[in-house]
């Protein structure tokens, strides 16, 4: 049994990701005369799907998503966000598709613990997945940039992938803690 909640979380997980990967994230403004209208965000929805899949399904769920996701990638289907392929591993923006997996772990693991039946604890849990991927990111920009990989200037490189997406991808990780709370109660997952 626990392998099948295993395996469907991680097929959810994946078309989680996978859907996240083409929508836009926006966020509602009262306009002046206009009423309401959405503002576009500069990410997408991929790692809001990671962290979801990690707070509701788990760790190995949502690992074996991760993996899923990037092994696409990398065999040439254009999933990522400026395609696909093994070329892919040399981009600046890969080592933050590598923190997927430490994200999934981490959020998934914390997200199994006691007490995490509360919003403010599984946004807490996704926040600290969001802060892994961002760390494997950096990680990857600085050993890049120290080895000549990268064209342009590190601290331009640090503000385009890591800072301005930031703030956020930190307010998405407060919706996944509601969408979270809710399909955990609502599929009775005890912590």
């Amino acid at each position: 049994m626990r392998a099948l909640a295993t395996s469907s979380g991680a097929i959810a997980g994946l078309l989680l990701i996978l859907a996240g990967s083409l929508v836009q994230a926006g966020f509602p403004m009262a306009g002046v005369g206009h009423g309401l209208r959405v503002v576009s965000l500069p990410i997408n929805l991929q790692v809001p799907g990671l962290l979801l899949t990690a707070l509701v399904c788990g760790p190995r769920s949502a690992m074996l998503a991760a993996v899923a996701y990037l092994s696409l990638g990398l065999f040439q289907l254009p999933v990522f966000q400026g395609g696909g392929g093994a070329a892919y591993l040399l981009d600046p923006s890969f080592g933050y598709l590598a923190g997927f997996l430490p994200a999934a772990w981490l959020s998934g693991k914390l997200a199994r613990q006691s007490g995490m039946n509360n919003l403010l604890s599984l946004a807490a849990a996704a926040a600290i997945g969001l802060l892994a991927l961002q760390l494997c990111g950096i990680a990857n920009l600085l050993l890049g940039a120290m080895a000549g990989r990268w064209a342009g200037n590190l601290g331009g490189l640090l503000f385009h992938y890591s800072l301005a997406p930031l703030l956020p991808q930190l307010l998405l990780c407060c919706a996944v803690a509601v969408l979270a709370l809710g399909l955990r109660r609502l599929l009775l997952i005890e912590s």
